[in-house]
């Protein structure tokens, strides 16, 4: 029983990460890639300081040292502040759906920047499992012209910023993973059943910070923090900042962690990597994009090739 509702909490995390994509590509078309992110990040850790606030008594990340705020800060600049930003422009060039399906690579970068940063295997599972995800997206953005020569059906920028996002997701990951097991050596021995469920929050706020740093000196800098007031103003604009943020960061990754508790983590993983299938529909309704079989087989075959990485 647990397990099957582990696995329909799999699903909804998939819808719920789906909305928040959509919700981000309609965000930043109104308020602008970085108004949108500041305001996401200092929402993403209001939440978390109330969250922590209500499980623990402190609104901030206890018993981290200086070790651990480097390693989840650098996680945050890289994760957030250079990945997200790729992600977002992808969502305004290329669109979400395309964008969600460059993001289907981030396994395979993570996987690449383990090996590179702290010595993990490669497997040949892990290998065949990247062959096909870019199997997948070869599928989806390769095309022919009038001569039958093969051509990119992608504006090069939208794909270069859809690349940067899985490398900026991946490594992102892997610094975090560092910071996270820093953070574990931080708590005290007695303390850590009592916090290590926190800790992912905790963690995840460090690098909300270092995001919301990043975006806004970026802002500020190029002249344009009056945008910041003048996105109040933007109604539209900022419903779907605060549908991003919740069906996101806030809901997806909280039942995300609740969903590998009650699944195994491979199962669960491989029905939450579903979202470049599940956008295909709703960016139809709202934005036009056209639902062809070449677009479903490729991004089928990219799930296909997440699934791998972790059920192999």
């Amino acid at each position: 029983m647990e397990e099957t509702l582990g696995q329909l909490i799999s699903l909804g995390v998939a819808v719920s990460w789906t909305v928040s994509a959509l919700a981000a590509e309609i965000g930043s078309k109104r308020l602008g890639v970085f108004v949108m992110n500041v305001w996401r990040m200092a929402l993403a850790i209001l939440l978390s300081a109330v969250l922590m606030w209500l499980t623990l008594g402190q609104p901030y990340p206890l018993y981290a040292g200086q070790t651990t705020w480097a390693w989840l800060l650098a996680s945050g600049v890289v994760g957030y502040f250079f990945g997200d930003w790729c992600l977002f422009n992808s969502y305004l060039t290329i669109g979400s759906r395309m964008g969600q399906l460059f993001m289907t690579l981030a396994p395979m970068f993570t996987a690449l920047a383990a090996w590179v940063m702290i010595g993990q295997t490669l497997s040949w599972a892990a290998l065949l499992a990247m062959t096909v995800t870019l199997s997948g997206i070869a599928i989806s953005v390769l095309g022919h012209d009038s001569q039958h020569h093969v051509t990119v059906a992608l504006p090069a920028k939208g794909v270069l910023y859809g690349l940067g996002a899985a490398i900026g997701q991946g490594v992102g990951l892997v610094l975090s993973k560092i910071g996270v097991d820093s953070y574990t050596h931080d708590v005290p021995e007695a303390l850590v059943d009592d916090v290590v469920g926190y800790l992912p929050f905790a963690s995840n706020m460090i690098r909300c910070i270092a995001g919301l740093v990043c975006f806004s000196a970026w802002l500020i800098l190029s002249g344009h923090a009056d945008r910041m007031r003048e996105s109040l103003h933007e109604r539209k604009g900022m419903l779907a900042m605060l549908c991003a943020v919740f069906s996101g960061p806030f809901i997806g990754v909280g039942f995300s962690l609740m969903a590998v508790q009650l699944t195994p983590a491979g199962i669960a993983s491989t029905i939450m990597a579903m979202t470049p299938i599940l956008i295909l529909l709703p960016s139809r309704w709202l934005f036009g994009q056209p639902i062809t079989p070449r677009a479903v087989l490729g991004a089928c075959i990219s799930v296909i090739g997440v699934s791998m990485f972790f059920l192999m």
